[in-house]
């Protein structure tokens, strides 16, 4: 019995060092990319997105009594958006987008936003990025590594506006400070948490302010492949 014990344990070990080893490689793997914005994107696995053919969620938000949701199905290679709300559904392509679809359109650019940032990290143009080795996230006060985007003052729905991401050393995000038209100041900021793979696409499904007073998460997440 005590050496079926001592090779439960070593196998245990073995299996422990060889997850571990795995995620070292993938994290320097990641490190090599040719930019912080690349890792981050890698990590959260960009990868994969050039398969993917369906993406359906319902963004959600809860501030202290009231509750809002909308729901969405994306097909990026066709470029085919679907909203699906209590009172309405709307579908569009975004390549003809008019005055019956542009606000729909918005809605989904800020939704999908929120559930891929880190994709549009390499995704958008016009944009100027800086980095930080160190600083204090906002809610935590933990130290972290910074990158800051701002989009130019032309083209888009909100021109000239900055994201603050704080991550760590795996590039995986954990808050992020919305600061509207580049504004020194936060004009909010929320967590990153609850992180779910689905089907090889890493989504942080809720995101809460500082004083918890108002939930943002995603449902109904589904991620088709080819």
């Amino acid at each position: 019995m005590r050496k079926l014990v001592i090779l439960i344990c070593i196998s245990f070990t073995l299996y422990a060092c060889q997850k571990n080893h795995r995620v070292e490689n993938t994290v320097n793997m990641i490190k090599q990319k040719n930019s912080p914005a690349e890792a981050i994107a890698s990590a959260y696995g960009l990868e994969h997105w050039k398969d993917v053919t369906e993406l359906s969620f319902t963004f959600n938000v809860d501030r202290d009594s009231s509750h809002f949701e909308r729901s969405w199905v994306w097909k990026p290679k066709k470029n085919e958006i679907t909203l699906i709300t209590k009172k309405d559904t709307i579908s569009y392509n975004r390549t003809r987008i008019d005055s019956s679809s542009i606000k729909a359109d918005q809605g989904f650019i800020n939704d999908k936003y929120w559930l891929l940032a880190p994709f549009n990290l390499v995704w958008d143009k016009g944009v100027t990025i800086s980095t930080k080795d160190s600083a204090i996230a906002p809610i935590s006060t933990k130290k972290m590594q910074q990158l800051t985007i701002v989009y130019d003052n032309q083209g888009g729905y909100t021109p000239g506006d900055a994201y603050d991401f704080y991550y760590d050393s795996n590039f995986i995000i954990k808050e992020w400070v919305f600061r509207k038209s580049n504004a020194p100041e936060p004009s909010m900021m929320t967590t990153w948490e609850a992180y779910e793979d689905f089907n090889g696409i890493r989504i942080a499904k809720t995101h809460t302010n500082k004083e918890e007073t108002m939930k943002l998460y995603f449902t109904d997440i589904k991620v088709t492949k080819e």
